[in-house]
């Protein structure tokens, strides 16, 4: 599921370009950053240790808050108040039931490829399979 989000908003992102507020970027600012924890849920279940689960939940809430305030002040000096108005209405990280208004964008094979989201399916592709080796080890 969260190589899903990672990959719809890829396709919806126009770095430095657009402020994104289509797609999943309608529900929640950082729809990257939430596949990247459903992803992250995902390695903790399968790897059934407490102190993956412990160490990666420690990391994602000390660094990404900080790094989300860091774009968020970014997108306000590249946006001005197009971002305020956004944030505003769309939620920095759990995302809304419905959709806030959006544009007519469309998802993009072409952006997913330039922002190179490709990338998070070879990793979690490594992931699953030393998570298969670790498996077939302990058999």
């Amino acid at each position: 599921m969260g190589l899903l989000v990672r990959g719809y908003a890829a396709g919806h992102l126009r770095k430095h370009k657009q402020l994104a507020i289509s797609g999943p970027y309608a529900y929640t600012r950082n729809p990257l950053y939430l596949g990247s924890v459903l992803l992250a849920a995902g390695f903790c279940v399968a790897s059934h240790s407490w102190i993956s689960t412990l160490l990666l939940a420690a990391y994602l809430m000390i660094f990404y808050p900080m790094v989300i305030r860091r774009e968020q002040t970014e997108l306000k000096t590249l946006y001005g108040g197009a971002f305020d108005e956004y944030a505003s209405r769309v939620p920095a990280f759990w995302p809304r039931l419905s959709p806030a208004k959006s544009s007519d964008q469309h998802f993009s094979w072409a952006l997913y490829r330039q922002n190179r989201e490709y990338e998070a399916a070879i990793g979690l592709a490594v992931a699953m399979a030393i998570l298969w080796l670790l498996m077939l080890r302990q058999n």
